[in-house]
């Protein structure tokens, strides 16, 4: 089958069940995985022939299932490194970029500072500090064993140090002998209710424990974070969130009843309340 052909299936199969601009950079990115062939290669070549394009028209039906094509192909990028996930793992959103962005901003990279990040995940945020501020000394923490797997193996990958502990901040045992200059979450914080929403690509793969949090206290990891936060940041320390766009106002409030002081709600790309850096 000639390159062309494997174009005509691909948008054939996929055509209605996303936008054409997304169909696009599938199969782009499916040539590049499958047979390690870039666009420019693409276009010069329409008329060559593929030998063994099994995998390739097997992760389109995938993609018609709705699977993410980040775990189909077992990597993503985030703040221009490379990430393995698979469905362990919440697959990084531009948005959390944002946030990474944000503390990189505000931090002094020549000064040596304690990073911690709660919630890791594949690792995104905790990995993409250490590689940009050089000085920072960074651990990340997460309640599940298969995402910490996953977060060590990106944190090798990326020639990155993070000290790695397997702990439920809702019920934290772990005891740490220094204080952190910052601590940075990203927990779940999508309302059950909220699912309607949601594309079944996500609803269906991506793992619930790091997505959803009951209707009725939707807050729940902010207000344990935040308490953590106060015992274990500086004085002079700073708290960033993630948060749920529609809960702004509410988790500015919490933050406020708890002492912490300077809360700035910050806007994402998408014009959504997304972020809230505070201090104590």
């Amino acid at each position: 089958m000639v390159i062309k052909e494997l174009k005509k299936k691909c948008y054939s199969k996929l055509s209605g069940l996303y936008p054409i601009t997304e169909i696009d950079s599938f199969f782009f990115i499916l040539m590049d995985d499958c047979f390690n062939l870039k666009r420019v290669d693409i276009a010069l070549q329409l008329n060559e022939k593929i030998q063994d394009y099994n995998r390739f028209l097997t992760l389109i039906d995938q993609l018609a299932d709705k699977k993410p094509i980040q775990y189909l192909i077992g990597k993503t990028s985030f703040f221009g490194l490379d990430f393995k996930v698979n469905n362990s793992v919440l697959i990084p959103r531009p948005e959390t970029e944002e946030l990474a962005a944000w503390i990189i901003n505000d931090t002094d990279n020549k000064k040596e500072i304690r990073i911690l990040d709660i919630g890791t995940g594949s690792g995104c945020i905790a990995i993409s500090l250490a590689n940009e501020l050089k000085q920072a000394l960074v651990s990340a923490l997460d309640i599940s064993n298969k995402a910490l797997i996953i977060a060590k193996e990106n944190a090798s990958l990326n020639n990155v140090n993070i000290s790695f502990i397997e702990d439920n901040i809702l019920n934290s045992t772990t005891i740490f002998q220094n204080k952190f200059d910052v601590i940075v979450s990203n927990p779940p914080y999508v309302r059950k209710l909220e699912k309607v929403e949601m594309d079944d690509n996500v609803l269906n793969n991506e793992p619930h424990l790091a997505l959803f949090v009951s209707n009725d206290n939707p807050l729940l990891f902010y207000s344990a974070i935040a308490d953590f936060a106060l015992k274990n940041l500086h004085a002079k320390g700073k708290l960033y969130f993630e948060i749920n766009q529609y809960l702004g106002n509410e988790t500015v409030q919490l933050l406020k009843n708890k002492g912490f002081k300077n809360i700035i709600l910050k806007k994402d790309i998408f014009n959504n309340n997304r972020m809230i850096r505070a201090s104590i």
